[in-house]
């Protein structure tokens, strides 16, 4: 086990290689190198990746690293290497989706984000390991900091190379946590969009999921997010990611924020909330208005319409996956998890007039948070109930649906709100990271890592 502190952990960064490489004392392609040097020593213990495409990424930082010397980059990110979840498809990798189902799937096309960020001179590295189809059933990746404990799902091996110091970004896919919680478990910065901010590609299944990004700062974080919105915008029909200008939004300090403590609060390690206490402390310290549920009521309209949110996530998407599910029971129901088939059960017992029932529940939800836009600039809470359990049922699980990867209850409210989060890796708690969750109004994911942005300049590291 390595122990964690905010206060010292280095992770892996970009941003400030770039005026390296424009003045030729170093080149993409080192910088390459090293990550690659990085992943030989430590993948074969933390299995982050479903598949390493070393020699595409040499080719592509190659590229990069003549652009430089012609001094012609690209993007921001040109020369940057990530990874890509392996639930998104790439036409030189395979598109496993962690299923037993896809094993060998060559789709032979790039998703529109994996389109815009080759248009912008990225390095794709390799495919993350994600959780079966992005659902519950882990895959095998293991925590970086403490292998015997989860790095966290779907998004599992998107959060550990990051923690991992293996790449500086990494795309990931949220339904109900599958962005926040594994960015709390593995120290990163990571955005989680408004939704359909992002364009999702071919991954327009489900009515809440989103595409974010991981990294190791928020510079890089904003970076990529940014490039893909410019190339390939949001989902058909969404006006995209709002954007000032390229560079990262300053750091805004907010007149007023709101803890927002969502249904998962019971579930939340006592250690857990007394660090964002402290932090809650920090920020008031600083002339930062902190409001809870008992002071406004239209604060606790909110809190009170999030207490289903887990269940009605789990409906809604249940619902939505059942009938492409339904084609994989039927062709080989051997390659799927019993949780996966849980879940089907679930979906095909779920009517339409009961899911019309939760969409409304779902709008009432996001009124009721639209209520408090004039009232406060933004929401903080915990990123995840504590630090990253060990394997096994870790809470929240339902009959034969598993969570098997940390408990997502304190994610599905903004899932289902729809709205940006940006997890800011500013505590420990038992000597494993622990993220601080910024939450925005929808479409204002610039003024939520501007928020971020202060509060992790601003706070002192907090480690209990």
């Amino acid at each position: 086990m390595t122990h964690y502190s905010p206060a010292s952990f280095k992770p892996l960064t970009f941003h400030d290689a770039v005026p390296r490489f424009l003045a030729g004392r170093e080149t993409p392609r080192d910088y390459l190198e090293a990550c690659l040097a990085t992943i030989a020593a430590r993948e074969p213990e933390v299995m982050a990746f479903a598949f390493l495409n070393a020699a595409g990424a040499r080719e592509a930082a190659d590229a990069a690293t003549a652009r430089y010397r012609a001094g012609a980059p690209l993007s921001p990110i040109d020369g940057m290497p990530m990874g890509i979840k392996d639930l998104i498809e790439t036409r030189d990798m395979p598109t496993e989706m962690g299923s037993a189902f896809y094993k060998g799937n060559r789709p032979g096309r790039d998703s529109a984000l994996v389109q815009a960020l080759r248009a912008a001179g990225a390095v794709i590295v390799g495919k993350t390991v994600t959780t079966e189809l992005g659902m519950s059933h882990p895959g095998p990746t293991r925590h970086p900091f403490d292998l015997r404990r989860t790095p966290g799902g779907s998004s599992s091996g998107s959060g550990a190379v990051i923690s991992a110091r293996m790449l500086p970004a990494a795309i990931g896919t949220q339904v109900l946590g599958s962005v926040i919680r594994p960015a709390s478990f593995n120290a990163n910065w990571a955005l989680k969009p408004t939704q359909g901010a992002l364009n999702r590609g071919e991954r327009q299944g489900y009515s809440q999921s989103t595409v974010g990004v991981h990294a190791g700062c928020a510079e890089d974080m904003w970076a990529v997010a940014v490039e893909i919105a410019k190339r390939v915008g949001g989902d058909p029909g969404e006006p995209g990611l709002y954007f000032t200008g390229e560079a990262t939004p300053p750091p805004f300090k907010p007149r007023r924020l709101a803890v927002l403590e969502t249904e998962g609060w019971p579930e939340a390690e006592p250690r857990a909330i007394a660090a964002l206490e402290q932090a809650i402390a920090a920020i008031r310290a600083e002339g930062v208005t902190v409001i809870r549920r008992a002071d406004h009521p239209l604060l606790e309209a909110l809190e009170q319409r999030l207490l289903d949110a887990m269940a009605l996530a789990r409906d809604v998407c249940a619902y939505e996956s059942a009938w492409s599910v339904a084609n994989m029971m039927a062709k080989n129901p051997d390659a799927l998890s019993d949780s996966l088939k849980g879940r089907f059960e679930l979906g095909c017992s779920i009517t339409l007039e009961q899911y019309r029932m939760r969409l409304l529940q779902r709008e009432d939800m996001r009124r009721a948070q639209a209520a408090l836009a004039g009232e406060v600039d933004g929401f903080i809470g915990l990123a995840a109930c504590g630090p990253a359990p060990l394997p096994g049922d870790t809470g929240g699980s339902t009959n034969r649906i598993l969570h098997t990867t940390g408990n997502p209850i304190m994610n599905t409210a903004s899932s289902g709100l729809g709205c940006p989060v940006v997890t800011v890796p500013i505590m420990a708690v038992e000597a494993m990271p622990l993220g601080l969750a910024v939450t925005g109004q929808p479409h204002q994911d610039e003024r939520t890592a501007a928020i971020a942005r202060w509060i992790a300049a601003t706070i002192p590291p907090i480690s209990l």
